[in-house]
């Protein structure tokens, strides 16, 4: 699923308008359907309803809904803020709609001074103040509004966006005034900032609504990408019923130090449990026997040294090198680690201490071999590329920095963004807070691992990768609780999640 931000919305908006002669009036009347049979679930008949309303594309949605609630028998009272004289004509005419078909309705339309409503707890607030339009952070009235109705004890329901939130970057909102939604109800499409974690506060429980306008260009451009079940179905391909453990590719996973085997043993696991046909882990001969225990389906290569890496690993007999779990930071190992990236020709991960020897010696991130994926959680990547002042700010200079080295950045966190060459952003939608303990991070090498051994392209092994590691967690929730899991049982269902996007 395409994700646009506000100047790409508004461009599909004209483009329906264009195209398929669709009025902008009635897309709001749509969407006024649409919240109110939503709304209908979330709100009880018998509470009294508070519409706050802007002069905007928002509040004209907000009229219109207020006159479904009024109708369908809710008690409504509408707060309509016109302080610069100024309606849109959409809004105009809902504003004449709402007067005239819905008198039950209690309207107030504030051309100068306002005075605070009686919020309680069996209030219901439709906060339909200000859309994805907003281009500045509240002040002033408006700016005490929203701070008067995080303060009351009503619940509050945003209209596609909380009011003083931006759709994309909120660098300079947060902080300022927001509405902390209990439920967002986002028209047609996510919007990117509910997908940055310092968002999260403000939006509450998120629904999308379709407004059932399909007729959108599939060639509209767009910089983010929501990776979904389907999407990822297309990527996962058939396996070769005549193929041998040649057809499915040999794999070097370079991990582990003394201490650090479990590291190694979860990384191969994960690789040996998402396809691949065969496997060779280097690793100091102290782990020698943990490994060839832990993970007997794999082959063990001792390095030289019996507590770290220090031996470089030839490549030519593999189709795919991760490099970075449990590895440690020695100089001896880091100097090794330059060494095998440098000398590596065949696709690449780089994780863990391998993202943290490139830290402690940033010259070195200019010889990274292109297309080289690295998997950086946020404050590894704070380490490679310096501070960021937000998420959104974060994500941006990951792009960059995809693009500019041409490499991929997975960029763990919640809604994983994978940050691609192109400077296109794909964000994964499976995995939970269960997942946020020792050893994913290494699961997720092995897959990704497994999967460029396979022969999948960089981009497809680390969006399918992605996804499968969630849904892998996913499944071990389901079972086990979020909190009752561990890394061990995501390894464990990895198999099964392979199993239901197959039969999905």
């Amino acid at each position: 699923m395409k994700i646009y931000n506000a100047i790409e919305a508004k461009r599909l908006e004209a483009y329906v308008t264009e195209h398929d002669g669709i009025k902008p009036i009635e897309i709001v009347e749509q969407a006024a359907k649409t919240l109110y049979e939503e709304i209908q679930r979330l709100v009880e008949i018998s509470q009294s309803v508070k519409v706050f309303a802007g002069p905007n594309y928002n509040g004209c949605i907000s009229l219109a809904l207020a006159r479904y609630m009024s109708k369908g028998g809710y008690g409504v009272e509408v707060y309509l803020f016109n302080t610069a004289g100024q309606l849109s004509p959409e809004c105009q005419t809902n504003r004449d709609r709402l007067v005239q078909g819905a008198p039950q309705a209690v309207f107030h339309e504030i051309t100068q001074k306002f005075e605070l409503p009686h919020l309680t707890e069996d209030d219901v607030v439709i906060d339909g103040l200000f859309g994805i339009g907003l281009s500045e952070p509240l002040t002033s009235s408006f700016a005490l509004l929203v701070k008067f109705i995080n303060n009351s004890p009503s619940r509050t329901i945003s209209v596609d966006i909380p009011s003083g939130l931006m759709a994309e970057d909120n660098t300079q909102t947060l902080g300022s005034p927001i509405i902390r939604a209990d439920y967002t109800l986002s028209l047609q499409g996510v919007k990117p900032a509910f997908l940055m974690a310092d968002c999260q506060p403000y939006i509450g429980k998120c629904k999308i609504l379709d407004l059932g306008i399909d007729s959108l260009p599939d060639d509209t451009p767009a910089l983010y990408t929501l990776d979904e079940e389907y999407e990822m179905q297309l990527l996962l391909k058939p396996r070769d019923p005549f193929g041998n453990k040649g057809t499915f590719g040999h794999a070097l996973l370079i991990a582990g130090s003394y201490g650090m085997a479990g590291a190694a043993v979860i990384a191969a696991r994960a690789a040996m449990g998402s396809g691949i046909g065969k496997l060779t882990v280097h690793t100091p001969s102290l782990n020698n026997t943990i490994l060839q225990t832990a993970v007997m389906e794999a082959i063990i290569h001792n390095d030289d040294d019996n507590f770290r890496f220090t031996t470089p690993e030839p490549t030519d007999a593999y189709d795919a090198v991760a490099i970075g779990p449990g590895l440690g930071t020695k100089q001896e190992t880091a100097v090794a680690f330059m060494e095998q990236i440098s000398h590596t020709v065949k696709p690449l991960i780089i994780d863990a201490d391998g993202l943290n020897i490139l830290s402690e010696h940033r010259g070195w991130i200019q010889q990274i071999p292109k297309d080289t994926i690295l998997t950086p959680h946020p404050k590894e990547f704070a380490r490679l590329f310096g501070q960021s002042t937000n998420d959104f700010d974060m994500i941006n200079q990951a792009r960059e920095q995809a693009r500019h080295q041409q490499i991929y950045i997975v960029l763990k966190g919640h809604y994983t963004a994978i940050c691609a060459p192109s400077g296109h952003v794909y964000f994964n939608t499976t995995g939970n807070s269960g997942m946020a303990s020792a050893g994913t991070g290494d699961a997720l090498t092995g897959i990704l691992l497994s999967l460029l051994a396979q022969g999948y392209t960089p981009l497809d092994a680390c969006r399918l990768g992605c996804y499968l590691h969630g849904l892998a967690g996913d499944l071990a929730a389901d079972e086990l609780s979020e909190e009752g899991m561990t890394v061990r049982d995501l390894v464990h269902y990895l198999p099964y999640a392979i199993k239901q996007l197959k039969n999905a």
